[in-house]
């Protein structure tokens, strides 16, 4: 199976992923692809996504089939964050 990498989710920022069993539109809001000290020679660059949600229902922490833009479907490890804003909720998904 294949790596995922920063570059398969470059497409989708501003876009929409939906977490399956789950109402709440969730829009990848920003891909992080700063690389920290010491892992430059790493196969693979570390990199993560944040997603931004409505306030109230959150999707819990957990193993998410989602569909992003409505077109591609990712097994991906959200995790809902400490957000600044009461107006929404913040959830990142990291690669290392």
């Amino acid at each position: 199976m294949d790596q995922l990498t920063a570059d398969d989710f470059a497409p989708f920022v501003g876009k929409v992923f939906l977490a399956e069993g789950y109402a709440q539109e969730l829009v990848l809001v920003e891909l992080d692809t700063h690389v920290p000290l010491g892992w430059e020679a790493m196969p693979r660059k570390p990199f993560s996504l944040l997603l931004r949600g409505p306030a109230g229902a959150v999707v819990p922490e957990g193993m998410h089939r989602m569909t992003a833009g409505g077109t591609r479907v990712f097994d991906l490890y959200l995790v809902p964050i400490r957000t600044a804003s009461r107006d929404c909720q913040d959830y990142q998904i990291v690669f290392n």
